[in-house]
């Protein structure tokens, strides 16, 4: 994912902040746990993206704004906890419509989000960084947020599939 993440990229534009160091010291740790019989279930190991509105603790979390381009939380998102606590490898943070709100992914301060099909066109937004990246096997999960359509609109676009829980269903807290 990482190779695919280096390769990808510059012309998609899908991750904003790059975990790499992280995501191998993550991977390694879920390998040996799996090879020692620790199995944290079927999220263990897993290579993952999240949209740059969960909060991540230590990481930069900038909602796609310039605002709050160098915004460092001091906790993690429930939701980050949860997939941390899951033994997710996250790999990156992904670029989205300034603010979320937005159905392009069009973002003046961070670069427009490119749809991996074809990228002239858009992936969809605001969680268009996630459709991307899954789509193009940058990561096989990706994260996003959804009120009027952001996960949806980039799953259809980039053809893979978007889950939008049943409200209150997932936790809120750590979310832009």
């Amino acid at each position: 994912c990482l190779e695919g993440i280096r390769e990808l990229n510059p012309r998609l534009n899908a991750c904003l902040t790059v975990l790499e160091e992280e995501a191998l010291r993550r991977a390694k740790q879920a390998e040996e746990e799996l090879a020692s019989g620790k199995d944290l279930g079927l999220l263990h190991g897993i290579p993952i993206v999240l949209k740059d509105n969960f909060y991540t603790k230590g990481v930069r979390t900038t909602c796609g704004s310039k605002l709050f381009a160098n915004h460092v939380p001091t906790h993690d998102a429930t939701v980050t906890e949860r997939l941390r606590d899951a033994g997710t490898v996250l790999l990156a943070k992904t670029g989205l419509h300034e603010l979320a709100y937005g159905i392009t992914s069009g973002n003046p301060h961070f670069g427009p989000v490119r749809n991996p099909w074809d990228p002239e066109r858009i992936p969809g937004g605001s969680s268009g960084g996630s459709g991307a990246a899954v789509a193009s096997g940058m990561a096989f999960v990706g994260m996003g947020s959804d009120t009027g359509g952001s996960i949806r609109i980039p799953a259809s676009y980039c053809g893979t599939v978007g889950l939008k829980p049943t409200f209150g269903r997932v936790s809120r807290y750590g979310v832009f």
